[in-house]
């Protein structure tokens, strides 16, 4: 059985991540995803097992002693992570796995898993980059300027991805990342026990 592969996808906000991964899993639900385990309070309207499993501040410390995280991080004194085994799991079983995860978080995933894919999705431009964020009239100026500070310095860090898909037109993003995950299968990492078991059944 051929392994599956591991796709790392990250985007600031405005980028449209969140709502392409939407339409891409309703196209595409035999590829799965990777559920974040997190501390924090569930918000209304969020689903246990959906995007996140909620857990305890101590079970979470407990996988982290356990080396059982392949990247974590903390945010207004929440634990948020992504699991090792179930992505084991999914590529030991022929699935192809997407890690939605912010840019620390995928470098830190490369590190222990060079073999993942990483895709990095763009907004078309600075212009509608800035409209995408300040559509919220509840939120101040400042909030704004700031958001767009983080979203700028994570586009900074674009060129450390594989691919770049630019979101102006969301069925044609959700095709080109279609295409990525299909076209990594043919990459020489994911085939070489291919090449291998012609050679060992020649020489046998």
């Amino acid at each position: 059985m051929n392994k599956g592969g591991i796709f790392l996808i990250s985007g600031p906000s405005g980028s449209g991540k969140d709502t392409l991964l939407v339409k891409l899993f309703k196209k595409r639900p035999d590829i799965e995803f990777s559920i974040s385990s997190i501390t924090r309070p569930m918000r209304e309207g969020e689903i246990e097992g959906e995007k996140y499993n909620f857990i305890t501040r101590e079970n979470f410390e407990d996988m982290l002693k356990n080396d059982m995280l392949l990247e974590y991080n903390v945010y207004a004194g929440n634990y948020y992570g992504t699991p090792k085994m179930p992505v084991i799991n999914a590529i030991e079983n022929g699935k192809d796995i997407i890690i939605e995860v912010d840019v620390n978080g995928a470098a830190k995933i490369r590190e222990k898993l060079p073999q993942a894919v990483s895709i990095f999705i763009m907004p078309p431009s600075y212009e509608v980059l800035r409209n995408r964020l300040s559509r919220r009239a509840t939120e101040t100026q400042e909030v704004i300027d700031k958001r767009m500070e983080i979203a700028l310095l994570e586009i900074a860090r674009a060129t450390e991805y594989d691919y770049i898909v630019v979101n102006d037109d969301l069925s044609a993003a959700v095709e080109d990342i279609i295409s990525v995950i299909t076209n990594s299968r043919l990459l020489l990492n994911r085939q070489k026990h291919i090449i291998d078991e012609v050679l060992k059944n020649a020489k046998s």
